[in-house]
């Protein structure tokens, strides 16, 4: 199977210093985005006609896929006038929204405030207090959905003060990967996508580029990942049964749903690290877990090639002080 064509060059718009040309490096905003598509071919060699491909998004400049859905859903609110100047920018975070939020913040002039719960990893906690947000601490054994009744209660009772970004529910989320994530891997691949496979977290990046991609070309299978548990060990990821569901999550979008267990995904992330030299986090990592599924479901079709794209939301390094990696 060919080679999948490189990511094309980001086209924004560029704001030079004076006299120093029109064509002089990328803002920070500017640099979010297209990201490259790698090839897991040491995973695959034993599935002929089976290619599978992830997006490296800690190409970002914040590190992550989000900082798509944040760097949309600030332009939509200051767009709209729901962020004014002096408001502090809200939001719930498992951490690498908020991280985004917090760069964003830092380089464009508005404070931050996170709530997130304790027990995220030591790594994020320094980088959000690197970038000076202001960070609230919740349960650890509330999870994400005690990070968002703090910040619903902050939001309801300082509405002026605050303005509450609210990544579960606003559209802007979903739809930069509406516009961005999809389009992107539609390219990359030349168009022979023939599976999709996301994690479901806010769910904004499987609802926005499924949407998109079944638009593209209605054949293309779009599969669900999420934790098999509401105790699980994969961070940033949501167990829709158990959890508070994002009101901007469709369950009909699917054309499956797959659940993954914490085991597995600490085992292929040490796997992706030690066997492939490919350093990623526990999402990314359950990822391509479900991926391997899909694909050894494949296996059983003679004959039949597919094209197998995930999404690797971040990389390893924000993970390294979790005891999983000396374990197994």
């Amino acid at each position: 199977m060919a080679a999948m064509s490189a990511p094309a060059p980001h086209n924004g718009s560029l704001e030079a210093a004076p006299g120093l040309g029109e064509t002089l490096g990328h803002s920070l905003i500017e640099r979010i985005g297209n990201t490259p598509l790698l090839r897991l071919d040491a995973l695959t060699a034993d599935l002929p006609g089976v290619a599978l491909l992830g997006k490296a998004e800690w190409y970002n400049p914040g590190g992550s896929v989000k900082d798509r859905a944040a760097a949309n859903i600030v332009f939509e609110a200051r767009r709209r006038g729901q962020l004014r100047p002096g408001q502090i920018l809200l939001d719930a975070t498992s951490g690498n929204t908020g991280i985004a939020y917090a760069m964003l913040g830092a380089a464009e002039g508005f404070p931050v405030t996170l709530c997130m719960p304790q027990n995220v990893s030591r790594e994020r906690k320094q980088i959000l207090q690197g970038y000076g947000a202001n960070i609230l601490y919740t349960d650890p054994a509330d999870g994400s959905d005690g990070a968002i009744r703090m910040a619903r209660e902050l939001a309801a009772k300082h509405p002026d003060q605050y303005f509450y970004a609210d990544q579960y529910s606003n559209e802007s989320n979903w739809k930069a990967h509406y516009h961005g994530t999809a389009n992107e891997i539609w390219q990359q691949t030349q168009g022979r996508i023939t599976h999709f496979v996301s994690m479901l977290g806010t769910s904004g990046t499987f609802v926005g580029t499924t949407r998109r991609l079944k638009e593209l070309n209605p054949a293309v299978q779009c599969i669900s990942l999420q934790p098999d548990s509401s105790f699980h060990g994969i961070e940033g990821a949501k167990h829709m049964a158990s959890a508070i569901v994002p009101k901007i999550y469709d369950p009909q979008l699917a054309d499956q749903n797959l659940e993954i267990s914490t085991e597995d995904a600490y085992a292929m992330a040490r796997h992706l690290s030690r066997d492939a030299g490919l350093l990623v986090g526990v999402s990314a990592a359950a990822a391509v877990v479900g991926c391997l599924k899909i694909a050894n479901d494949l296996r059983l079709k003679k004959g039949q090639e597919a094209v197998i794209v995930t999404i690797l939301c971040d990389s390893g390094d924000k993970y390294l002080s979790e005891r999983f990696w000396t374990e197994g």
